[in-house]
């Protein structure tokens, strides 16, 4: 296996800026994401606060979290596939991608995930504080061979847009 990123904790001052109410007694209790058993690809997300959402509810979640990656590599942000599969919880961009240079942008490179209960049961969905919600996957990736791409990111969603 190749051990190629390491999970973090933003700061204090980032996660409180993401979040509009007080948050000092849940920024404590962010876990960091881990692997459940061995065969495990992915690393699961828990969450920092309850979630509730009714069937056709949205939400944009603050993880707290942020990742260092080696250069070669990403995370791919995917729901828990028992959520996706009961409750139909879908991620608003489908498929989270974290980049490696994410990590160096002015907001630490917080991860937010914005997901949907897309429950067409009527189910409301309920995820507790620290529950398990979401997971990553390292992937590597290639280059063509005329990339010459020299530009430098700073900050998350269409950051890297023309």
């Amino acid at each position: 296996m190749n051990r190629i990123a390491n999970f973090q904790k933003v700061s204090f001052d980032i996660y409180k800026e993401a979040r509009a109410e007080e948050c000092s007694g849940e920024y404590e209790a962010i876990k960091l994401p881990v692997r459940a058993t061995r065969g495990s690809a992915g690393y699961d997300f828990f969450a920092p606060v309850k979630i509730e959402l009714a069937p056709g509810e949205s939400v944009k979640l603050a993880t707290g979290i942020r990742v260092k990656i080696d250069e070669g590599w990403v995370l791919m942000l995917y729901p828990r596939s028992g959520l996706g599969f009961k409750y139909r919880l879908q991620f608003d961009n489908t498929v989270g991608v974290i980049d490696s240079d994410y990590y160096y942008s002015s907001n630490e490179g917080h991860i937010f995930i914005k997901m949907t209960n897309d429950s067409r049961d009527g189910k409301k969905l309920v995820i507790e504080r620290g529950a398990a919600f979401a997971q990553g996957v390292f992937i590597p990736f290639g280059l063509t061979y005329d990339d010459d791409v020299t530009a430098v990111r700073n900050g998350g969603f269409g950051s890297t847009s023309n």
